[in-house]
C-alpha cells in the first residue's frame, strides 16, 4: 500500500465510530412517513429532479470530483430486468453518487440513515433523488420494508452500505452483521458487492492530492434457497464480505488517510 496519509484519524469501535462530520440534527422519520407516492405530478417532478438535473451534475462530480472509475460494470447489465441490490463499503459522504451511475439507465434507490431526510426544505427533493430513509422508530418499519419491496418490483437498484457509518478514504473492509441482507434473502433478488478502492491519480487529475476512486462490481449473487431464510441472510452476507475483503486487500492503494486502532481507555 502507498501511504501518501494526508491526516490521521484514531479509531476504537470499527463497527460504530463514525467520521461523516455532518452534524445534521435527525427527525423523527415514523409511520406516517410517505416512502412511496404514486402521484402523476410527483413522478414527474421525480424524473426531472433526477434524471435531467440531478444526474449530468453527478456525473461530472463523480468523474472530475472523486475520479471514480468502474470496473465489472458489465455485471450490472446482466440484471437489466430485474430489481437487485447493491451492497459497497461506505468512504464518502458522496457515496450517494455512486448508484445512480452505475445503474443508468436503471433507476437508483439509496438506503440511507434519517439524516438523509431531515435537512430543512430539501427532504422532499431528497425522496425524489432515490432515499429510502430508515425509519426511527419500529413501528414504521413496515411501510419501509413495504416500499423497498415495491421498488424491487419496479426492477430498479436499490443500494446498501452496511457497514452503515462513513470513514472517508478508508482502504480496508470493516466488519458488519448480516441485518441488511434480509432484503434481498426475503424477496429472493440478486445482490452485487461494490467495492471502492483508492488509486494514484494520473494524467490532467494528478495534481490532485486526493486519491481517484475505483468501484469494482461482483457477479450477481443469488440467496441460497436450499438454507433456512435465517442461514441464507448469514452466507450471502458471509460472499459479499469476502468479495470485498479479497478484492480491498488485492490492490495497491493509496492512504490518504490512516486510521490507527487506539483502545477507548488511551483516548479518554
Amino acid at each position: 500500500m502507498s501511504t501518501e496519509a494526508a491526516r490521521v484519524r484514531y479509531y476504537s469501535d470499527p463497527v460504530n465510530d463514525d467520521y461523516a462530520g455532518t452534524n445534521i440534527d435527525t427527525h423523527h422519520v415514523g409511520e406516517e412517513f410517505r416512502y412511496v407516492r404514486k402521484s402523476i405530478l410527483w413522478e414527474l417532478g421525480s424524473f426531472i429532479v433526477y434524471y435531467i438535473i440531478a444526474f449530468p451534475l453527478v456525473y461530472l462530480m463523480a468523474k472530475i470530483g472523486l475520479g471514480v472509475k468502474f470496473e465489472n460494470r458489465k455485471a450490472l447489465r446482466k440484471l437489466k430486468g430485474t430489481g437487485y441490490f447493491l451492497y459497497g463499503n461506505h468512504t464518502q459522504v458522496l457515496d450517494a453518487y455512486i448508484p445512480p451511475l452505475a445503474a443508468f439507465p436503471k433507476r437508483a434507490y439509496i438506503i440511507a440513515g434519517p439524516d438523509a431526510v431531515s435537512i430543512p426544505g430539501l427532504s422532499h427533493i431528497v425522496m425524489m433523488l432515490g432515499a429510502l430513509p430508515i425509519p426511527t422508530g419500529t413501528h414504521a418499519m413496515r411501510n419501509f420494508l413495504k416500499a423497498i419491496k415495491t421498488r424491487c418490483r419496479q426492477k430498479a437498484c436499490i443500494a446498501v452500505y452496511p457497514e452503515a457509518h462513513i470513514w472517508p478514504y478508508y482502504t480496508g473492509i470493516r466488519p458488519f452483521p448480516d441485518t441488511s441482507f434480509h432484503y434481498a434473502t426475503k424477496l429472493n433478488a440478486p445482490a452485487v458487492a461494490m467495492v471502492t478502492t483508492y488509486r494514484k491519480r494520473k494524467g490532467l487529475f494528478a495534481l490532485s492530492k486526493r486519491p481517484g476512486m475505483t468501484v469494482t462490481f461482483s457477479e450477481p449473487m443469488y440467496p441460497d434457497e436450499t438454507l433456512t431464510p435465517r442461514e441464507a441472510q448469514k452466507e450471502l452476507r458471509d460472499r459479499v464480505y469476502n468479495f470485498m475483503k479479497e478484492v480491498s486487500e488485492g490492490r495497491e492503494q493509496v492512504e490518504y488517510i490512516q486510521y490507527i486502532y487506539q483502545p477507548k481507555e488511551e483516548n479518554e
